[in-house]
């Protein structure tokens, strides 16, 4: 069986990040991409200016030369510099900052990546605060794989767009067919570009083991590797649901704080999101423990042994896994753009629930996630009640209707497509 590919420009593709890159290093000294494994960072690297040097911290020739006096190769390549993986050597991070200081003013000199890690996070924190623009990658969006340029949907609401502008500018990335496809894969870009869902399995095999049993095991040495693995294929199960961590404690046989150590670290090395609740303002009694998800649809369906769309489609989990999708395109598309911004969910005690709110310089944006193409209004009471409470600009409801519409005076839908 191969995949579908009619509609995706992959080979060459450039990644939404491009932009950002080319704007922070105009600003800052040292630019950082930071997120998963295998999300395409050393390839963006390779898309810099040929005047670039490119290190790779995990290549032994390259790691001897940096190592051996972080001072002096830094005084030797004082410009278009940029090393992979630098968490690999915690002392760069310090070299970095008196190398930056020797010249604050110059700007667009360094470029860093990494997967997360405690050291990477507490270095660039501590050792290069004010000096640094940090930019997290993930895996494709559906706006990359399906090429289309036109405006988004994120564009428009960062730019304090009204709903009727929303209504008139819009337009859709793909059909309905395609996005289901990209839901059903995921993002990692490698089994994109082969396109085939042998290796799609096979990579995936290989990818959770690499992460496992390598880069969280070398992270995190003390961890009793069997149990964290039954943790994620446990986290697989509970993705899109709100978190008991007494609950996962006991499927574990672990205590709390190693659970919320598990979570921790799921978190850290972009493989779970963290979501917490809405507590501002509460008017009502609400739910305090934060949600999670599998942040790449594709590694949940293999883990939860998703052979096809089909067997997606009649999955009791299906559900969750759609908001997943939806919130990591919506979250995705707003780190892209640089965009300042916090999320959250939000569930009342009767039952009212809103999937995702946005927080930002754009206001306070509440989001409700449908599969469905139709919506009753019975589905969107909670979300007008939110509005009408604290006095939101707009809701938003994302689902997979054939166009924009309007819900109600504050109420838009947007298909997943106008993203």
């Amino acid at each position: 069986m191969h995949f579908q590919t009619h509609c995706f420009i992959l080979h060459g593709m450039k990644r939404v990040y491009e932009k950002l890159i080319k704007k922070y290093l105009e600003f800052f000294p040292c630019v950082a991409l930071i997120g998963p494994r295998q999300c395409g960072k050393t390839t963006l690297l390779e898309r810099l200016p040929k005047k670039w040097k490119i290190f790779d911290l995990e290549k032994q020739s390259d790691f001897q030369i940096i190592s051996h006096d972080i001072d002096l190769f830094l005084r030797l390549n004082r410009e278009n510099v940029a090393i992979d993986e630098a968490q690999l050597l915690p002392e760069l991070f310090s070299a970095l900052r008196v190398a930056i200081d020797r010249d604050r003013q110059n700007t667009g000199r360094f470029v860093i990546t990494g997967s997360s890690s405690p050291k990477l996070a507490r270095s660039v924190s501590e050792s290069l605060a004010g000096r640094i623009g940090i930019i997290e990658m993930a895996p494709f969006s559906f706006a990359e794989v399906s090429a289309e340029s036109s405006l988004s949907f994120f564009s428009l609401l960062t730019g304090n767009a009204s709903i009727h502008e929303l209504l008139e500018e819009l337009n859709p990335r793909g059909r309905v067919k395609d996005i289901h496809e990209f839901w059903f894969r995921g993002g990692y870009p490698e089994p994109w570009l082969k396109s085939n869902a042998q290796f799609h399995s096979a990579w995936m095999n290989q990818y959770v083991g690499t992460y496992l049993f390598r880069d969280v095991a070398r992270l995190f040495p003390g961890i009793n590797e069997n149990r964290f693995r039954k943790f994620i294929q446990l986290l697989a199960g509970i993705s899109g649901t709100v978190i008991n961590y007494s609950d996962v404690a006991r499927s574990l046989g672990v205590s709390q704080p190693t659970v919320r150590d598990y979570f921790d670290i799921a978190h850290g090395t972009f493989i779970w999101r963290n979501i917490p609740a809405y507590t501002k303002n509460a008017i009502k009694r609400i739910v305090k423990h934060p949600r999670g998800y599998l942040r790449d649809s594709g590694l949940l369906h293999y883990l939860l042994r998703i052979p096809d769309l089909e067997g997606l489609l009649a999955h009791p989990g299906m559900g969750r896994s759609w908001e997943g999708t939806v919130i990591e395109e919506i979250i995705r598309g707003l780190n892209c753009l640089g965009t300042g911004f916090d999320s959250f969910y939000y569930r009342t005690s009767g039952g009212a629930e809103i999937d995702l709110i946005l927080e930002g310089e754009f206001g306070l944006i509440p989001i409700e996630i449908k599969y469905a193409q139709t919506i009753s209004p019975q589905q969107i009471r909670g979300l007008k009640d939110f509005v009408r409470e604290r006095k939101c600009r707009m809701g938003v409801v994302v689902n997979n209707d054939e166009g924009p519409r309007l819900y109600d005076e504050n109420i838009i839908g947007i298909p997943f497509a106008y993203l």
